[in-house]
């Protein structure tokens, strides 16, 4: 009995190994990326964090990589580590006419990839040069009008930065109030930030295809990653937690990156969401996820381009004919942000 019960255990123990094994085997990272040479990927705020991480991936796979950056000088440093083709130009997603002085150099270069990565979180309440609440100006209207004045040049993807956090606190669009005028409150300013990225992501996808493109737009969240991002969170309390969690709870960029690199990479359906495989969606491999009801209403994702394009001057850049975008915004753009 006792020798049935050991080899019981033992073939167990192998299945279990072999399980293990196999999980290994099948985890998805960076070294899996396909042969990218020949292909051109904008990557902004690719100078720390996963944006460099995620740049320095695409660079070895032997894409040419443009660091968008707001600092030139942390942009050549980062460029500098990167053992690849890069490229290094200044962008502001905090200024609009940086986005467009951006667009406006590209010159119609063919554009593979466009990863919008950069963001700020949980600030103490900011304006944009536009007059916007900060959080929701560079995260989500700085990169609306990049991606729609590059769509034109764009042949394969675009993939937007969101966050577990469009989930935090029943996270809406707070059309009356966008830019949290009153009652400002870093974490649901932030929350709205990466709900508007999603619905962004959305309603990009249904009319890329509404108009025949085959460029596709997905988005990706990296869980809980030990980045600089964390640092600049307005209450002093929750950065020492963050500073805590960094510690001992996050996962490393390197990790971070890895569903921002899948969705960039991977024979995936537009409007996919990309996040971490492990408990809560906070670390692990990269794999499709979910997201929240406010995340996949499609009546309030078109409501917000509208609102978007209204905000800064850029329009939908494909179908029957192109909209350009306009000039800086006057007085009643930003009087509109503020509703």
């Amino acid at each position: 009995m006792a020798d049935n019960t050991k080899k019981i255990e033992k073939k167990v123990e192998k299945k279990v190994e072999k399980k293990v094994e196999k999980k290994v085997d099948d985890a998805w990272d960076a070294t899996r990326l396909p042969d990218l040479a020949g292909r051109t990927a904008v990557v902004t705020g690719a100078n720390s964090g996963i944006g460099r991480t995620a740049a320095d991936a695409l660079a070895r796979a032997g894409a040419h990589v443009v660091f968008a950056v707001r600092d030139l000088e942390r942009g050549r440093a980062a460029a500098a580590t990167v053992n690849g083709s890069t490229e290094v130009r200044r962008l502001d997603l905090a200024d609009l006419s940086s986005v467009r002085e951006f667009a406006d150099g590209w010159q119609g270069r063919p554009l593979d990839l466009l990863i919008n990565n950069a963001g700020v979180m949980m600030l103490p309440q900011q304006r944009t040069a536009d007059g916007f609440e900060m959080q929701f100006g560079t995260n989500h209207l700085g990169h609306f009008a990049l991606t729609n004045l590059l769509l034109p040049y764009v042949t394969d993807r675009v993939v937007t930065l969101s966050s577990g956090a469009h989930r935090w606190g029943n996270a809406r669009i707070r059309f009356e109030d966008l830019g949290f005028t009153s009652g400002y409150d870093p974490q649901r300013a932030y929350a709205q930030s990466k709900l508007a990225n999603l619905l962004f992501t959305l309603e990009l996808q249904r009319r890329l295809a509404a108009s025949g493109s085959p460029v596709r737009a997905l988005a990706a969240h990296p869980g809980y990653a030990a980045t600089n991002l964390q640092s600049h969170a307005a209450n002093p309390v929750m950065r020492g937690l963050m500073k805590f969690g960094n510690s001992f709870l996050a996962q490393d960029d390197r990790a971070g990156a890895l569903p921002t690199l899948y969705a960039a990479t991977q024979d995936l359906p537009g409007a996919s969401y990309v996040g971490p495989d492990g408990l809560g969606e906070m670390r692990g491999g990269p794999t499709l996820v979910g997201r929240s009801a406010a995340a996949s209403d499609a009546e309030v994702a078109r409501r917000l381009w509208t609102v978007s394009e209204e905000l800064t001057g850029v329009s939908w850049a494909l179908g029957a004919g192109k909209s350009g975008a306009s000039g800086a915004l006057g007085t009643e753009g930003r009087v509109a942000a503020e509703r």
